[in-house]
């Protein structure tokens, strides 16, 4: 029968540490992935402005790569947040954190990611 050690709370910040490294990766690949729509919007509301935002259009062969990553760290961040938890003694409480607020980051990026690579579908209907 094979043992498990126990998660130590170093081990559960460490893997948060990665997951909300990699949920950044998937937003900011999602912003670069809808540079036609989405990324002039959100620089002209950071307050960046100038006719060279119409050059963004040179990034567009660029766009399926950043969904593949995208795509990638969201899974690899969805695995290391809804894993399930190695067994361990109850006993030291160790086994007791179940990670809600990673787990509503995740999903509430995820829900951004989604809007922000679906909204090219969408746009033209708009206009």
């Amino acid at each position: 029968m094979p043992t498990f050690a126990r998660p130590s709370a170093a081990g559960t910040a460490t893997t948060e540490r990665k997951a909300g490294r990699l949920i950044a990766v998937a937003v900011l690949a999602s912003l670069l992935a809808s540079t036609c729509c989405v990324l002039p919007l959100a620089l002209v509301l950071v307050g960046v402005t100038g006719a060279w935002m119409a050059n963004l259009q040179a990034l567009k062969p660029v766009t399926p790569y950043a969904i593949a990553l995208t795509a990638g760290a969201l899974a690899w961040a969805g695995w290391l947040v809804f894993r399930p938890a190695r067994a361990c003694d109850m006993a030291d409480g160790d086994c007791a954190t179940t990670r809600p607020l990673m787990r509503r980051v995740f999903i509430a990026c995820a829900l951004f990611v989604a809007l922000l690579l679906g909204f090219p579908l969408i746009a033209p209907l708009f206009y």
